[in-house]
């Protein structure tokens, strides 16, 4: 993008008014979706509110009534993929699963593509934005890497309590492992990783598991 249609852009940024419409879910979702799949093709830093919402369908002062800016509008898409992965999990608690079951339930949960097959290229290209946009890093990691890994650390924890691993277990290393799992078979050319989970598990279990567990 030219430098000025750039300078016109954050100038659109500045000047929007939100305004106060009742906001329409569909056209949100719409909105939202079309961010998701730009923050994939394009990264933050060259993704604009334009193609957004040429993507949508909509005009740019309909996205600028509902967020400030790209920043704000990337959050809520990170919000919405997280959401909408909480929901796809399974209608079970971990008390009724066996200690090596729970745990291995919150390693498979933990995976960044569980909702998104395009998860790694968007944490990739947010990474990437680590010198351009350092906050946005801060955000990502608030908004979609610790609730995930905080998930295995409470599952370890209560297992713990249970006096099913050990007391004396090292949480936030071993949380902190199971996430890096899914990004070392990635980079590692690994494309099936269904039985990412169990097989985590299966390698840990023994060195954190309770005498007798």
């Amino acid at each position: 993008m030219a430098d000025g249609a750039r300078t016109d852009e954050r100038r659109g940024e500045a000047g929007a008014s939100r305004g106060g419409r009742p906001r329409d879910p569909a056209l949100d979702e719409a909105i939202v979706k079309a961010t998701r799949r730009r923050l994939v093709l394009d990264g933050y830093s060259d993704m604009t509110i334009g193609d957004i919402a040429a993507d949508a369908g909509v005009s740019r002062p309909t996205i600028y009534r509902r967020w400030r800016d790209k920043l704000e509008l990337t959050i809520d898409a990170l919000d919405y993929g997280f959401r909408a992965q909480r929901d796809t999990y399974p209608r079970l608690t971990f008390e009724e699963l066996s200690a090596r079951e729970a745990f291995t339930e919150a390693i498979r949960r933990v995976d960044p593509c569980y909702f998104n097959p395009d998860a790694m290229v968007l944490m990739g290209n947010f990474m990437g934005e680590t010198l351009r946009t350092p906050e946005l890093l801060a955000v990502v990691r608030a908004h979609a890497v610790e609730p995930r890994v905080h998930l295995v650390e409470r599952v370890l924890r209560d297992l713990r309590d249970r006096g099913a691993v050990r007391a004396d277990l090292d949480t936030h290393t071993i949380a902190t492992l199971c996430f890096g799992a899914y990004y070392s078979a990635f980079l590692r050319g690994e494309a099936d990783r269904a039985d990412l989970a169990a097989k985590v598990a299966a390698v840990l279990w023994p060195g954190i598991a309770a005498a007798g567990s």
